[in-house]
């Protein structure tokens, strides 16, 4: 595994380095959002994960991290000190999933595991003979393409998914009608080792129901103390 982690305390740095060693992955550090870009930028195929922490010098996190989903989906995990719900949803608008700081290195550790998995499994799917042409999943009114990575509705792309986005939607409309609860949803998406909170579900549906709806009806709904599901069967052409 190629990472790059982006954090301006070097004391954190230097700790993360010795875990890191340990799994024998090949990781730079940055220091500032400038130099996190610059490094990224030469090479934007080559990295695997991403590791940005919020609160950085010269660029903050938000910004790297829009640049960077201009040019690439690599997977993001977001490094804050703040936990309110309005800075998660925030920070999950380009990153994959964030990590609250105090953090414990075997935390991160399991976090960056469990993206760089569902990482590969996507890939592998991907390259399983849906063409670019072709939709694995098509209702009257969706169709998504694993291959290319586009979601439509009522013959719309829906716009600007971030990688999570795109899997929790293509998670929901492989069943449509049927009620995902948030621990499900954790699971599919997440992997079977993710030691996230449900918040991280919500918020990421609550970005992900923006997009959908900059285009069509609301065909993701929530069922009220179980979960979520996707339902286009009330949409009109």
């Amino acid at each position: 595994m190629k990472l790059l982690m982006v954090e301006d305390n070097k004391s954190v740095s230097e700790m993360m380095s010795m875990f890191f060693q340990k799994e024998e992955w090949d990781v730079f550090f940055a220091y500032d959002g400038e130099q996190a870009l610059e490094v990224f930028k030469k090479q934007p195929t080559d990295w695997d994960i991403i590791t940005l922490d919020l609160n950085l010098p010269a660029k903050d996190g938000m910004e790297v991290a829009k640049e960077i989903r201009q040019i690439s989906s690599v997977p993001i995990i977001m490094l804050t000190a703040r936990d309110s719900e309005s800075d998660q949803v925030l920070g999950l608008e380009y990153a994959d999933e964030y990590v609250t700081k105090p953090f414990s290195p075997i935390t991160l550790i399991a976090r960056v595991k469990a993206l760089y998995r569902r990482k590969k499994l996507n890939n592998d799917t991907e390259h399983q003979g849906v063409a670019d042409n072709e939709f694995d999943i098509q209702t009257d009114h969706f169709r998504l393409n694993s291959r290319t990575r586009e979601a439509y509705l009522n013959n719309k792309e829906i716009p600007d998914l971030t990688p999570k986005e795109f899997d929790l939607l293509k998670s929901l409309a492989s069943k449509p009608r049927q009620v995902f609860s948030r621990e499900q949803l954790l699971q599919q998406v997440w992997g079977y080792d993710y030691f996230g909170d449900e918040r991280t579900v919500d918020a990421h549906i609550k970005k992900l129901r923006q997009k959908v709806e900059q285009v069509g009806p609301k065909v993701i709904q929530t069922v009220w103390g179980v979960g979520y599901k996707f339902d286009d069967s009330g949409v009109k052409d």
